[in-house]
């Protein structure tokens, strides 16, 4: 019987599937990596929320296949499993309407400083409503960093429902902006910056995106804009960003990804009270990760039964996959 191990928890869903095909689903013993390196021993599949390093797939000689539960890879040494044949899967489609949905809130909460009206609230100190500033986002500028699905769904919806003008900077969009619906396309990040009310990343994390929003690009921005970001923490230089808000030059941010997961004590974002925090929850609704469990076990079932999956990290690399030790999936029907 195939064994999957199953890192950190996921919907129940994605078990279940599993046992109903015949493998056997296992979570593993403890929240650290060196529980999961003895979980995965043994292992034919294993389905990661967090990093999966290098070191782990060299001490599970029958991994065939590495399932992550979401759509950022950067946690996960894709080059190490790739040389070792190893296929990466990956659940683009499953938690995009959640992040857009947690993006547009996170707007709407810093915007209107909502974490700040319920503590005064709660505090009885009810001339909060003349003390702080807030603002409508109608007839604002949303300027949108990468045009994935998250930015595409996130375009409609702030444009829709809330009345946005929306702009767009992606270096993989066309110059004659064909891929474009319901908004602008402008040349360059520092085009968009400028001309932003608030400005949503929905970039992947690689080294040549790091620090996108770093001091100089921060610089740039509108006095007064808010920052979202629901898609890697890495994006933004969170020093540069402290104090950017600090200063006053921002009106505040809105954050569900960190550099540092989780998010230290002294991190500099953590003690300002014009920043909104959620703990990396943006793909987190229970439709998002049934959803995303769901589809992370098919993905291994078609793996373990010798077809490709949809979602590979590299398609190319797939004739030349590590075989599973077991063939006992290999009769299985799509």
């Amino acid at each position: 019987m195939p064994i999957c191990v199953i890192a950190q928890p996921i919907h129940p869903i994605g078990a279940q599937i599993l046992r109903d095909a015949g493998v056997e689903a296992r979570l593993s013993p403890g929240p650290g990596l060196d529980s999961l390196r003895e979980a995965i021993a043994d292992a034919d599949a294993v389905i990661v929320r967090d990093s999966l390093p290098a070191a782990l797939m060299d001490a599970a000689p029958r991994l065939c296949v590495i399932a992550n539960h979401g759509t950022g890879t950067d946690k996960i040494d894709v080059a190490h499993a790739a040389s070792k044949g190893i296929p990466v899967v990956f659940t683009p489609e499953a938690n995009v309407r959640s992040v857009a949905e947690h993006a547009l809130m996170l707007m709407l909460a810093t915007a209107r400083q909502a974490v700040q009206a319920d503590a005064a609230t709660r505090a009885g100190h009810w001339r909060f409503k003349y003390e702080q500033p807030m603002f409508s986002l109608c007839g604002k500028t949303l300027g949108i960093v990468g045009w994935g699905r998250t930015g595409r769904l996130l375009c409609g919806m702030a444009a829709q429902a809330l009345g946005m003008r929306v702009i767009v900077w992606s270096p993989s969009l066309p110059a004659d902006g064909s891929q474009l619906s319901g908004a602008t396309r402008v040349e360059t990040l520092q085009e968009l910056l400028r001309a932003s009310d608030v400005v949503s990343l929905h970039r992947p994390l690689r080294d040549d995106t790091r620090h996108t929003l770093d001091a100089a690009a921060l610089q740039l921005m509108k006095p007064g804009a808010i920052v979202v970001n629901t898609s890697r923490g890495g994006l933004i230089d969170e020093s540069a960003l402290a104090d950017a808000l600090r200063g006053g030059r921002l009106f505040g941010a809105g954050l569900d990804v960190f550099e540092t997961e989780p998010l230290p004590a002294g991190s500099a974002v953590a003690g300002l009270p014009n920043v909104v925090l959620t703990p990396h929850v943006a793909g987190s609704t229970q439709e998002a990760l049934e959803a995303t469990a769901s589809q992370c076990a098919e993905q291994i079932l078609s793996v373990l039964a010798g077809r490709q999956p949809p979602h590979l990290v590299h398609p190319q690399a797939w004739d030349r996959r590590r075989r599973p030790a077991t063939s006992l999936l290999s009769e299985r029907q799509p």
